[in-house]
């Protein structure tokens, strides 16, 4: 291959990657589109047991399919560092955006979160929940 050829393969392939990294990177798009950001936090009374984790974790994932959800994230404590700041206490979380109150609102009384919390309530000591609205 030569220089010229070189120089164009190796411009294009630093341009390719460069794009990658970009659309990788979070867009605000969600926060403007959806700016109802309901967080909580659930700890688990027996948090060493996996089936009770997996049974609320798969409870929670029941709930994308209410119509006012618009996007979920369901996660676990992650291995950062132990910092002063860093609650790791709990077990599961779930983040969840909504288009406006009243979608939260909805999401609130529809039937399949009270399914959720009839079928899992059982597995959590304590629920934390954050409901954010954008600024």
């Amino acid at each position: 291959m030569d220089k010229s050829n070189r120089r164009k393969f190796i411009g294009t392939a630093a341009a390719l990657g460069l794009a990658t990294v970009a659309s990788a990177m979070p867009s605000t798009t969600m926060e403007k589109k959806y700016p109802v950001v309901h967080h909580v936090f659930f700890w688990l009374k027996n948090p060493d047991s996996k089936a009770d984790k997996d049974q609320l974790i798969a409870g929670i994932k029941t709930l994308k399919k209410i119509e006012t959800v618009h996007n979920m994230h369901v996660g676990t404590v992650a291995a950062t560092e132990k910092r002063d700041v860093i609650d790791m206490s709990w077990s599961v979380s779930e983040l969840i955006y909504f288009a406006d109150l009243d979608a939260q609102a909805i999401y609130q009384t529809h039937p399949l979160h009270l399914e959720f919390i009839k079928n899992c309530s059982h597995l959590w000591s304590k629920v934390v929940v954050y409901d954010v609205q954008e600024a």
